[in-house]
């Protein structure tokens, strides 16, 4: 079979982009042939994997002269959101994809076309293309950006309705699939998320976590600088620096803890914000802090393993998310985890993963989809603080299993929906 997968933007930055490469080297060990659309600069370097061949659509261009469109409205790189498109913008949007689609599809003669977020990109593919099977990946992002703004959505919901299968992660993204677009319900699957098996295997090493399981005693950064296990517990953030992903939250919560006399623990965090103003907000708020805080950078995927398996707590209070894979990958790795109780994650957890060490944090209200508001934070940074507290007092002692959650899982049960077409 030949399959087609398309995305507006960088392949492996963002969740939406190792859910598409981890799918892609899944087909590619079931023998699929495979082509892919992406958006990247001419600077980007593409995911090297055997047999699959990538067809560019290069932003910062002649052709495209901005930056990389991004599905959230901030991005760990430099990128332009989709409420900020002018109509000369759509116009060039739209001329760069469908030129490269049509030559990809001439050539490539495609049999399954996968598209990744249920907005812009996906309602064109549907448009041009209406005889070929369409399948689309809601990544959760899409349903913020027609939450809060308005653009081409007639258009947009008008051509999802006409995909032919779509899946959600969970649930809760279900049900805003059906609400936001009028898709059939037939239409929509939950097909949950994956991890790498390969790569997350048991940790190595010497030192053994409450759980059992190997962790690392030393670590090694980019830059050289060594870390090795003592009496503080490790803490681990990965995500984009931002007010959505919890970061100030967290930062404030940990300091509260510090102040009370906790003072076990340091802070690695992992990950960027192409928002340049945001992320010295980030580092400024982190000078004021009293605990040891460690900025690693963006990191490929490979080389963020480690850190799980050096790691004993992996937090991640976002505002807004799906099923975050760190959160899967980490529990791989043997971490505790503290999480927001975002809307359908613990039902999530509890199918999946019931004897999971997760702490959830109840959220406020919000407003936006994603903004917390301001009167709201000092009760959610206080509830994130004791379920921290929990989460490093906690002497978790069972082993977990990962079940079902495989990518290559994830990739048979796609093709398996075509023999209903």
């Amino acid at each position: 079979m030949k399959i087609l997968s398309i995305i507006t933007q960088k392949p492996s930055s963002t969740g939406s982009g190792i859910y598409l490469t981890e799918i892609l080297k899944s087909y590619q060990q079931l023998g699929e042939k495979q082509a892919v659309i992406c958006g990247v600069t001419k600077e980007d370097k593409l995911p090297d994997i055997p047999s699959v061949e990538f067809f560019p659509v290069y932003y910062e261009s002649e052709e495209l002269p901005y930056p990389v469109l991004g599905m959230s409205d901030e991005m760990p790189y430099r990128s332009t959101r989709y409420k900020d498109l002018t109509k000369e913008m759509l116009k060039q949007f739209e001329r760069a994809f469908s030129k490269r689609l049509k030559e990809v599809v001439e050539s490539f003669s495609p049999d399954l076309i996968l598209c990744h977020h249920l907005y812009l990109l996906t309602a064109l593919v549907r448009e041009k293309y209406p005889d070929i099977p369409i399948f689309a990946f809601c990544h959760n992002t899409d349903l913020r950006q027609m939450e809060k703004h308005d653009l081409e959505k007639e258009r947009i919901i008008r051509n999802i309705q006409k995909l032919d299968k779509i899946f959600t992660p969970k649930e809760a993204q279900r049900q805003e699939v059906l609400r936001l677009y009028g898709v059939q319900p037939e239409k929509v699957v939950n097909i949950g998320i994956g991890y790498n098996a390969e790569l997350l295997g048991l940790p190595t090493g010497d030192v053994l976590s409450p759980r059992g399981i190997p962790r690392r005693r030393e670590i090694r950064t980019t830059s050289g600088e060594i870390f090795t296990k003592g009496e503080s517990l490790d803490l681990l953030f990965a995500g984009k620096l931002g007010e959505k992903k919890g970061v100030f939250s967290l930062l404030r919560s940990l300091e509260a803890l510090s102040q009370k006399g906790r003072k076990n623990f340091r802070l690695f965090m992992i990950g960027d914000n192409g928002n340049q103003e945001e992320k010295e907000a980030v580092y400024t708020l982190a000078k004021s802090c009293s605990y040891p805080i460690h900025f690693l950078g963006r990191l490929d995927y490979a080389d963020l393993v480690p850190w799980y398996e050096f790691s004993d707590c992996f937090l991640l209070p976002s505002f807004f998310d799906a099923v975050p894979m760190t959160v899967i990958e980490s529990l791989a790795c043997g971490n505790k985890v503290v999480l927001t109780a975002l809307e359908g994650l613990e039902d999530f957890f509890s199918e999946n993963l019931p004897t999971a060490p997760i702490f959830f944090v109840e959220l406020p209200p919000r407003k936006n989809a994603d903004e917390i508001p301001e009167e709201s934070l000092p009760l959610f940074e206080e509830r994130l603080e004791k379920q921290i507290a929990l989460c490093m007092d906690s002497d978790y002692s069972k082993m977990i299993s990962m079940g079902d959650l495989s990518w290559d899982g994830i990739a048979r049960k796609v093709l398996s929906y075509l023999d209903f077409l």
